[in-house]
C-alpha cells in the first residue's frame, strides 16, 4: 500500500441490521415528535391535509435523521466494539505471569 497506508488491514465494525433499526428508530421518533409539535403550533400548517403535513414532515425528518443523527448514534456500538476488541487482545495480569 502507498501514501502511508499500513499494510495491515483494519477491522471495520459494521453494526447488525437490528442495531441499525433500533438506532434509526431512536433518531426518527424524537424528530417526528418535535416536528409534529412544531407543525401544530404553526397556524397555517395545522390546517393542511394530513398527507401534505406528513410529506413536509418526512422531507425534513428523514434526511436529518439519516445524514446527521444516525451516523452519530452508530458511533456508540463502534466504540463498544473497539473496547471489546482491545480488552480481548490484551492478556490479563494472570495470563502475563503464567509460565509458558
Amino acid at each position: 500500500m502507498t501514501n502511508g497506508d499500513s499494510a495491515t488491514p483494519r477491522h471495520v465494525h459494521v453494526p447488525s441490521q437490528h442495531t441499525r433499526v433500533v438506532f434509526s428508530w431512536l433518531s426518527i421518533f424524537p424528530l417526528v415528535t418535535l416536528g409534529m409539535t412544531a407543525m401544530s403550533r404553526i397556524g397555517p400548517i395545522g390546517g393542511w391535509p394530513i398527507w401534505l403535513r406528513a410529506l413536509l414532515l418526512t422531507v425534513v425528518v428523514v434526511p436529518t435523521s439519516m445524514y446527521l443523527v444516525v451516523p452519530r448514534l452508530l458511533v456508540i456500538p463502534a466504540q463498544w466494539s473497539r473496547r471489546r476488541v482491545r480488552r480481548d487482545s490484551h492478556p490479563t495480569p494472570a495470563e502475563e505471569s503464567a509460565p509458558a
